[in-house]
């Protein structure tokens, strides 16, 4: 018998409800999944809808909703779900839409959704990775939760045998690297904004960047009598109380956001309107009020009342090259006595943030039995110069003479979270020279950094691939850093696609089994593997119904 799920693959278009059509008006091309089950799934591109019937085509199978449905052999499923990997291997997640709940606070696309969870189980994945944005959910007032759409997604997922990753999402969604949509802070947080600009991020031209608080702000009552760490900690308490009886179980992973992106960091590259682009330096996020005063006691606590005055003037802009500056030039400013103070405050200041964020998740998710977990960007473009550039105005202090990242692996450990690091699927050579780019040494130095911090490390890949020379490139780092896990970015129509969709099976597979096995075959008479055929016109559905 055969599973088949036949969609227009549209995972992340919104329909047409005159036309049936995706708002990006997407050709019909269907995938098929044929699984040595007994059943036959069809999510029809006309409808949209899930069905589950028999070889035959008669009966219809209802789900049945007190547990999930085996799609075909997997190995024995923890608790709530989950595909359980083996004790050697690396459970695989992947990132939903980062739409995936509506403006208004609905979960979308639903029956997309269910086939595309059915999809997932079906390939050994563990489980999904969702934003719980701060602007949707607070959207109403400071106190006011509507957490009602991921109720719904949490069951969901619960039903179909999976696990989620959920990320408590402070930050604004728009503006950077693959941001598809626009999920602004809060209304009311805006309101504060209007009335005390200063209370975001700042270059030193005056742009401010309303994507995250400035984290000078972490101990100040700036967001309507609570300071911003008051507010995240009860946003969480309130995610905790709610789904209290998913946690440690469906919910096996809370990701704390602590910048833009969700990334520690400084929003030191930000592409709106073409402010920044690859591979530019970036520049120092630290001009708003309250970072200036920061810094002016710590020069006066130094010493040097004068080096708290201001940032350092020959830092450059956005989208130019460190050789280009004065600041971050081979001999530059950064290895005076005056850069290592500025680049230590800097960076200090990031640090106790996280740790500050971190300690109020520890407190409200102690005993839950869930992991926490914490993004680090991957910034790898200048690592080969002498002062990492682009490193230093994101807020890790992390040069030619100086580990940045051995710090932030022992904050991470300090709070038993996870240090979740990107672009592991990224090869030095596959890079343009003028960068100085290196990812490989990047992730195999935030390894060392895990290692010798007792920290575990997670990964993702920083952009979207679907090859297998970068699937084999996220296996072989997994088994040299030992990762705890790997989510990947990004479920939409291209992941179903074909080939794409056989070489993410192989790549869930090859991570499971700890990377020993390569792929899988492009054919499977024996029915012992997951096969992955690709229509790409609607006049061969005939041959498809058949086969089905």
């Amino acid at each position: 018998m055969a599973i088949t799920l036949r969609s227009s693959i549209s995972f992340i278009g919104r329909v047409d409800s005159n036309s049936h059509k995706t708002s990006d008006d997407l050709p019909v091309s269907m995938t098929t999944l044929s699984i040595a089950d007994g059943y036959n799934y069809k999510a029809a591109s006309s409808c949209r809808r899930l069905r589950a019937v028999n070889s035959s085509r008669r009966e219809v199978v209802q789900r049945r909703e007190e547990g999930p449905e085996l799609l075909h052999s997997l190995p024995a499923a923890a608790p709530h779900g989950g595909g359980g990997a083996a004790a050697s291997g690396v459970p695989v997640y992947v990132m939903l839409p980062l739409d995936t709940v509506s403006p208004e606070g609905r979960l979308q696309r639903t029956r997309a959704l269910a086939a595309s969870l059915a999809a997932l189980r079906s390939a050994g994945a563990e489980g999904v990775m969702v934003d719980v944005w701060w602007g949707l959910v607070e959207r109403a007032g400071p106190g006011q939760y509507d957490w009602g759409a991921y109720e719904e997604l949490v069951r969901m997922v619960d039903r179909h045998g999976l696990k989620l990753q959920m990320v408590m999402s402070f930050h604004q969604c728009g503006g950077n690297v693959g941001d598809n949509c626009r999920i602004p802070l809060p209304p009311w947080v805006h309101e504060e904004i209007s009335r005390n600009p200063d209370i975001v991020y700042t270059d030193r031209s005056g742009r401010r960047n309303p994507e995250y608080i400035s984290l000078a702000c972490d101990t100040l009552p700036v967001l309507r009598g609570r300071t911003p760490v008051q507010v995240y900690s009860d946003y969480m308490r309130s995610f905790r109380d709610r789904f209290g009886g998913f946690l440690g179980g469906v919910i096996a992973e809370i990701q704390v956001g602590m910048g833009p992106c969700g990334e520690l960091r400084y929003p030191s590259y930000p592409e709106t309107n073409g402010t920044w682009r690859f591979p530019g330096i970036g520049e120092f996020q630290c001009y708003d009020k309250y970072m200036k005063a920061s810094l002016r006691a710590a020069g006066i606590a130094a010493g040097h009342e004068e080096w708290g005055r201001e940032g350092p003037h020959d830092a450059g802009h956005y989208n130019q090259f460190p050789e280009d500056t004065g600041f971050f030039r081979r001999e530059g400013t950064w290895t005076s006595d005056y850069g290592r103070f500025f680049l230590e405050w800097y960076s200090g200041q990031l640090l106790e943030h996280g740790d500050r964020v971190l300690a109020a998740a520890e407190a409200v998710f102690l005993g839950t039995g869930t992991k926490l977990s914490a993004k680090v960007a991957g910034i790898h473009w200048h690592y080969r110069t002498r002062s990492h550039a682009a490193e230093l105005t994101a807020g890790y202090y992390n040069t030619r003479n100086r580990d940045g990242y051995l710090p932030i692996a022992r904050m991470m450990a300090k709070r038993g979270a996870v240090l979740n690091f990107t672009c592991m699927e990224m090869k030095d050579e596959q890079q343009p020279g003028h960068a100085g780019c290196s990812p490989e040494l990047l992730v195999q130095q935030v390894k060392q950094a895990t290692a010798a911090a007792g920290a575990e490390l997670a990964g993702e890949n920083a952009l979207e691939r679907y090859d297998e020379a970068a699937y084999a490139q996220v296996v072989a780092t997994s088994k040299a850093a030992g990762l705890s896990a790997f989510t990947y970015l990004r479920l939409n129509k291209n992941l179903f696609e074909g080939e794409n969709w056989r070489h993410f099976v192989g790549f869930v597979k090859s991570m499971r089994e700890g990377g020993r096995k390569k792929g899988l075959p492009k054919s499977d008479t024996t029915r012992s593997e997951l096969y992955v055929g690709f229509i790409t016109s609607a006049n061969k559905k005939p041959e498809l119904e058949a086969a089905s």
